[in-house]
């Protein structure tokens, strides 16, 4: 099929963009790498009057740290994501998002807003307290990753905002596991473990609507219990959903799986840093 007819503008500054998007009054897109945008046009299962390319925008592509903080502009594609050594964590969620011509032109800021529950980045920000940066209308703002994402594909930013970066911490240490059918397939299971700012954090991806931690398995971490007995309670205290890919005890099984094998990377860190 064919994109239904739209007006195209190509926006030079962020102002620009938000100035477009609220005369759109809801009817308007960002286009950044497209790649999940774009066949959604295709299809018609969406139909917006605007598209505003952001790519030209200065100051957008930068990654730069700030403190203990890795801040990672809107329009930095997967591909850079996953060549940066400042925060080896995000390299290593890139490295798994789609294949390599999905990296090459797929951006931080669209798939956080994007909010799709299997992507890598969501799950990531929340695994690590990440806070985006929202712009529109009234100036700017930040919002913590767990606020953000409200639902599958559905975010708590306004029709005429756009995010403009994303603020990272760095872990102490991490672990990060993946299953998914194929490499590239959206992930039926992420686990991330993390310990940020000393306090330990155990999210996944892919078994609600949105990236979900797990409370008292964080707190078995903390008092340093055995890992299959983490798992065990992580995989028991997450609500998975069922899907056609699998079923509630199939993903509580990956779950269980992924977090030992995350728990694992995550002591082999610990390891090192001694």
């Amino acid at each position: 099929m064919k994109c239904a007819p739209f007006d195209y503008v190509r926006a030079a500054s962020v102002e620009e963009t938000v100035k477009v998007l609220g005369e759109a009054d809801g009817d308007g897109k960002i286009l950044a790498g497209g790649q999940s945008l774009v066949p959604v046009l295709a299809l018609r299962m969406a139909r917006p009057a605007v598209l505003v390319d952001v790519n030209r925008i200065p100051g957008l592509s930068s990654i730069r740290r700030i403190d203990d903080t890795v801040e990672v502009g809107a329009t930095v594609r997967h591909s850079r994501l996953a060549e940066q050594t400042e925060h080896p964590l995000l390299a290593e969620a890139a490295r798994w998002i789609g294949h390599t011509a999905i990296r090459s032109r797929g951006t931080a800021g669209g798939s956080i807003a994007h909010a799709d529950p299997s992507a890598e980045l969501p799950v990531v920000a929340v695994a690590t307290g990440a806070t985006v940066t929202v712009t529109g209308p009234r100036g700017s703002r930040d919002v913590d990753a767990e606020e953000l994402f409200v639902g599958a594909l559905t975010t708590s930013i306004e029709e005429d905002e756009m995010i403009t970066a994303i603020r990272f911490p760095q872990p102490d240490r991490w672990g990060f596991a993946e299953f998914a059918r194929r490499h590239g397939d959206f992930a039926l299971v992420t686990a991330v473990v993390t310990e940020v700012r000393g306090r330990p954090r155990i999210t996944f991806g892919g078994v609600g609507s949105v990236p979900q931690r797990a409370a008292a398995a964080e707190q078995a971490l903390a008092d340093r219990r055995p890992a299959a007995e983490i798992a065990h309670i992580a995989a028991e205290e997450i609500e998975p959903t069922a899907d056609l890919h699998g079923s509630v005890e199939f993903r509580r099984a990956i779950a269980t799986e992924m977090t030992r094998r995350a728990l694992a990377q995550f002591d082999s860190v610990r390891e090192q840093s001694r």
